[in-house]
């Protein structure tokens, strides 16, 4: 499918412009074709080359997308590098940028989307590092039926924003759309307790979620470019296919309202 890319700037409360790449599908001879929605977050460094491929490949597929440079409260839209200098400013930025904020950002970039005359309404979020943490707070929004989270930095430590009051753990029940929650087991940023963590806080608060840990895969092992030794295709792909899996389920398909009936499984073999 073909893909046209263009940028959104929207104004946020605090001041400042946030600018959000477009990333739209077209299917030529249709001009009035309606597509579902997906935010992609980025890691610390923006959107930066690899994130902008990601965010193409999912719009290839049939879906508008939008991703947002979350770091308009200190700086313009323009990418960090993957330097020493890039890597301590993005740290930085995502502890100093307010929580709030975070949520703004997710609301303004889905209230963007549903906007489009080429929309269905129906939204989906995804991210890597940072991104997977601010796409998984996106699915706090009803309005976000599925989530795929690459790596969750920082939900199991409440450590993200200004102020460490991060409460993304605690928020867990505000979920009502399906998660996916996609992780290396030599992630340091996110180590056995942390995913443990996550893991068992889902499950208490009824979240609908799969997760998944993939052995022997590193911290960022999507981004291929600049990545230290951690890129691996193959298991980029298995976390494509279940992203795909997920949206075309939760986005594409309209199931109707859920009937809140128990699914009881028989014990045979």
């Amino acid at each position: 499918m073909l893909v046209t890319e263009s940028f959104q700037d929207v104004q946020t409360s605090y001041g400042t412009t946030m600018r959000m790449y477009i990333y739209h599908p077209t299917v030529p001879g249709y001009p009035k074709a309606k597509f579902p929605a997906v935010v992609v977050y980025s890691e610390i460094y923006q959107v930066t080359g690899p994130v902008a491929r990601f965010a193409r490949n999912i719009a290839a597929q049939g879906y508008i997308v939008a991703a947002p440079c979350v770091y308009h409260n200190f700086t313009s839209f323009e990418p960090l590098a993957y330097d020493t200098e890039g890597t301590d400013k993005g740290n930085l930025y995502k502890i100093e940028k307010p929580l709030e904020s975070y949520d703004e950002d997710n609301t303004l970039a889905v209230d963007y989307l549903v906007s489009l005359p080429t929309c269905t309404g129906r939204v989906g979020a995804t991210g890597m590092c940072l991104g997977g943490h601010i796409a998984y707070r996106a699915a706090f929004d009803k309005r976000v039926k599925a989530a795929v989270c690459f790596f969750g930095t920082d939900i199991h430590s409440a450590t993200l924003g200004k102020g460490m009051h991060d409460d993304s753990l605690k928020r867990a029940g505000d979920i009502k759309g399906e998660l996916i929650m996609i992780f290396g087991t030599l992630d340091p940023h996110v180590p056995l307790a942390g995913r443990d963590l996550i893991r068992k806080t889902l499950f208490e608060n009824n979240v609908f979620f799969s997760f998944f840990e993939v052995a022997g895969a590193q911290h960022a092992f999507v981004r291929d470019e600049n990545s230290k030794g951690r890129y691996d295709a193959a298991v980029t792909r298995i976390g494509m296919s279940m992203l795909f899996e997920l949206f075309e389920r939760r986005l594409k398909l309209d199931l109707g309202e859920n009937d809140g009936l128990v699914t009881e499984v028989e014990d045979v073999c």
